[in-house]
């Protein structure tokens, strides 16, 4: 039984615009239900960059950023029935929630609607109340054991990091709306996101085509699975498309114009964002929706079940994001890669590394 709180070390900012740093932060005493796990990995997120920076104005500080975390179990409470020490186990974006609300009752905790909402893995709850909490850009945590996934046997530590986030998050549109065979499906933007949920849908049995802003991806995008690529700033290309998709996911993590995207769609065809939570660029022409019964909506991440998933969707199917793994002391130079794009698919903090 461990009877005290856990001293942790990892890289943190005090401010929006101070790089990140060493810092050391207190984890809480772990309880009965609680797991303790030595973070070998995490994912490094778009997220995590508005949130150290502040882009959506609601940071807790000090922001220890980090939300796809894999590592292995050192501890489990005496109450825990689904983890034993030595497990190779994830925690994704949330660490708890209310419990009681309608949401949280139908396995859909993302969309908690107690108080505070969703207890975020950094950056305390979602509906922010002053308190905080800590990520994976430290060595250990303490969850709660439902709010822990298991690592499918076989799978690569580093692969299974970013589907924590990345992967729940473009699979959770898909499996609600039932994408599968039949379905031409359009991925918009071939990034952290995009090309993860290239692979998904293929593996569902769609026909993808994949638009991106950069002609050096149209290749990568193929690979990944995609029957054509297509660059969104060629309008002719893009003309080909108009009309002809059942269902648009744009992973995009900044604002931008979704207009050229609606006219792909179908009549009853379904645009879903996912990357970025902000108002978009421009308004949504609603006499093309209405004329063509079309739906636009959005997506937050996805359930603890759907997390699970997804792990085991992609181990069955050989699904693996394409990664970079860093070392921690590299992270404020992997931000600066993230927004200019450069990073070929998503960086990876590999904590043994030095």
């Amino acid at each position: 039984m461990i009877e005290t709180a856990i001293k942790t070390t990892g890289y943190g900012a005090s401010g929006a615009r101070s790089p990140l740093g060493p810092i050391e932060v207190e984890r809480r005493e772990p309880g009965p239900r609680d797991v303790v796990i030595e973070i070998s990995h995490c994912g490094v997120c778009h997220s995590d960059i508005h949130q150290a920076r502040d882009e959506w104005h609601n940071t807790v500080w000090p922001c220890v950023p980090g939300h796809e975390l894999v590592g292995r179990v050192t501890h489990a409470g005496e109450h825990v029935t689904k983890f034993a020490q030595g497990d190779l186990v994830g925690v994704g974006c949330m660490v708890d929630s209310c419990r009681q609300c309608r949401s949280c009752r139908a396995g859909e905790e993302q969309y908690c609607e107690g108080p505070h909402g969703f207890l975020a893995t950094y950056n305390g709850p979602f509906k922010p109340d002053g308190s905080n909490t800590f990520g994976g850009y430290t060595t250990s945590v303490v969850v709660d054991q439902d709010f822990v996934l298991r690592i499918p046997e076989g799978m690569d530590a580093k692969a299974a990091a970013p589907l924590l986030c990345s992967g729940v998050t473009t699979y959770s549109p898909m499996k609600r709306y039932k994408i599968g065979n039949g379905d031409k499906v359009g991925i918009v933007g071939i990034g952290g996101l995009g090309h993860v949920a290239i692979q998904i849908a293929k593996a569902r049995g769609a026909e993808v085509v994949a638009f991106t802003r950069s002609p050096d991806k149209i290749a990568d995008a193929k690979r990944f699975g995609a029957s054509d690529a297509i660059v969104s700033t060629d309008e002719k290309a893009m003309a080909t498309y108009a009309g002809k998709l059942d269902f648009v996911l744009s992973t995009i993590p900044e604002s931008h114009d979704v207009n050229p995207y609606v006219k792909l769609l179908k009549r009853d065809g379904r645009i879903t964002l996912v990357g970025v939570l902000a108002p978009i660029e421009t308004p949504v022409d609603n006499s093309v929706l209405a004329f063509e019964r079309l739906s636009f909506g959005g997506s937050l991440i996805g359930s603890i079940a759907e997390t699970q998933e997804i792990l085991d969707f992609c181990a069955a199917h050989g699904i693996a994001p394409q990664v970079e793994t860093i070392a921690l002391e590299q992270i404020n130079e992997a931000f600066e890669n993230v927004v200019a794009a450069k990073v070929r698919y998503r960086y990876v903090i590999e904590h043994a590394r030095r």
